[in-house]
C-alpha cells in the first residue's frame, strides 16, 4: 500500500491561495461586464478573450497594439492604501498610445502580480481598470492575477496593461505631409500622469513629507491622493474630433522622456518643433516639484509632461478648427508652437520662453 506523503504540503501552505483568486474573479465579473461594447460581449473566465472586429463596424482594419505599466506610482498607491485610481492610469498609458496612431481602442487585458493576494485591494485595482476602459470606450476582456510569494514583499504589487485598437486602412497617423509651418497644439494634462514618479518620491522624501500631510501645491488635500490623480484619457475627444473631420496630421503622447523624446517620434526626418513654454498653463504640482527638488527646467521638460499630456499637429490653415473640435470635446487646448526645419544631428525640440514654475 502506498504511504501518504511525509509532509502533506499544499499550494496554500506555500503562500498561493487558489480559492482567493477564484473568489476575486467572481467579484470582478460585474465590473468587467460594465465595459462591454460592440465586438465584445462574453464573460471573463475562458482561456482567452474574444473580440469580433466585424461586429465593431470595421471593414478593412489595421490592428494597433500597445502595452505599458504605471511605474513607481504604484508605490504611492500601496503606501496610502488607495488602489482604485492606478487602474485608470494603467488603461490611460496604453490607450493614449493607440489613439495617437488614429486607432480606436477595442479591448484591454491586465496583469496584476503580487506576493499575497488581498482580494479587497485586487477588486479595487480592477475597479479602476474597468473605469479606465469605460472612459476609453474599450472592453476589458481578460487578464491575469499572479500570486508570487517570495518575489514581492507583503502588500507590494505591480501592474501591466495590454491594449489593442484598430483603424481603417489608410487612416493611420501620423500623416506623411507634416511640414514646416504646421502648428503644434497642446492638450492639458491632469497632473503628473504616470511618469517621473521615482523623482517625485525622491522630492517628497527630501521635503520630509508624509502621504497624509497637506499637499503644498493643493491645500486641503493630502499629498498622497493629490499625487494619485489619474492620467487623463484623451481617446474620446480625439476620436470625436477625427470623426468630425478635424484635419489632425499627427499626435504625440507626452510620457517618459517628456517633450524632447516623444514629439520627434511623429516627425519626418529633417523636421523639429519650436515650442513656446510661456503658453503652457503649468499645474502647481510641477512648480512645487521644481522648487523643492531644485530641478532644472530642461530636466523637467524631459521627465514630466509639465502640463501638456498630448501634442497635436495640424496645418496652419486648419489649426483653429482642430482646436475648436477638441475644445468642444472637452479638452483644454493651447497653441504651443510650430513645426520647423531641423538640421541632421541638431536638437529637434527647441524652446522659447520659460515654464511658469
Amino acid at each position: 500500500m502506498q504511504k501518504p506523503p511525509k509532509n502533506g504540503l499544499t499550494y496554500a501552505q506555500s503562500g498561493v491561495d487558489i480559492d482567493a483568486g477564484n473568489a476575486m474573479v467572481e467579484a470582478i465579473k460585474p465590473l468587467v461586464r460594465a465595459t462591454r461594447r460592440p465586438g465584445a460581449d462574453t464573460e471573463i473566465g475562458g482561456f482567452g478573450g474574444l473580440f469580433d472586429l466585424k461586429a465593431a463596424g470595421f471593414t478593412d482594419p489595421i490592428l494597433v497594439a500597445a502595452n505599458d505599466g504605471v511605474g513607481t506610482k504604484v508605490k504611492i498607491a500601496i503606501d496610502t492604501g488607495i488602489h482604485d485610481t492606478v487602474g485608470i492610469d494603467l488603461v490611460a498609458m496604453c490607450v493614449n498610445d493607440l489613439v495617437v496612431q488614429g486607432a480606436e481602442p477595442l479591448f484591454f487585458l491586465d496583469y496584476y502580480a503580487t506576493g499575497k493576494l488581498e482580494p479587497e485591494a485586487g477588486v479595487a485595482i480592477v475597479k479602476g481598470i474597468a473605469e479606465g476602459c469605460r472612459i476609453a470606450g474599450c472592453a476589458l476582456i481578460g487578464g491575469e492575477t499572479a500570486e508570487m510569494p517570495g518575489l514581492y514583499a507583503k502588500g507590494d504589487y505591480d501592474l501591466a496593461g495590454f491594449a489593442v485598437g484598430a483603424a481603417e486602412r489608410g487612416t493611420l497617423l501620423p500623416r506623411p505631409d507634416i511640414g514646416a509651418g504646421d502648428v503644434v497644439l497642446g492638450l492639458a494634462s491632469s497632473g503628473v500622469h504616470s511618469n517621473g514618479f521615482s523623482l517625485v518620491r525622491k522630492v517628497v522624501e527630501t521635503a520630509g513629507l508624509g502621504w497624509e500631510d497637506d499637499a503644498p501645491f493643493q491645500p486641503g488635500t493630502p499629498l498622497g491622493p493629490a499625487l494619485l490623480t489619474p492620467t487623463r484619457i484623451y481617446v474620446r475627444a480625439i476620436l470625436a474630433a477625427l470623426k468630425a473631420g478635424a484635419a489632425i496630421k499627427g499626435l504625440a503622447h507626452i510620457t517618459g522622456g517628456g517633450f524632447p523624446d516623444n514629439i520627434p517620434r511623429v516627425l519626418p526626418r529633417g523636421l523639429g518643433v519650436k515650442l513656446n513654454l510661456s503658453a503652457i498653463a503649468v499645474p502647481p504640482v510641477f512648480g512645487w516639484l521644481a522648487r523643492t527638488g531644485g530641478i532644472a527646467e530642461a530636466e523637467m521638460l524631459r521627465t514630466f509632461n509639465c502640463g501638456i499630456g498630448m501634442v497635436v499637429i495640424a496645418a496652419a490653415k486648419d489649426a483653429d478648427t482642430v482646436a475648436r473640435h477638441l475644445s468642444d470635446a472637452g479638452e483644454t487646448v493651447c497653441r504651443l508652437g510650430e513645426v520647423v526645419p531641423a538640421a541632421e544631428g541638431a536638437e529637434r525640440v527647441t524652446t522659447k520662453g520659460h515654464l511658469a514654475l
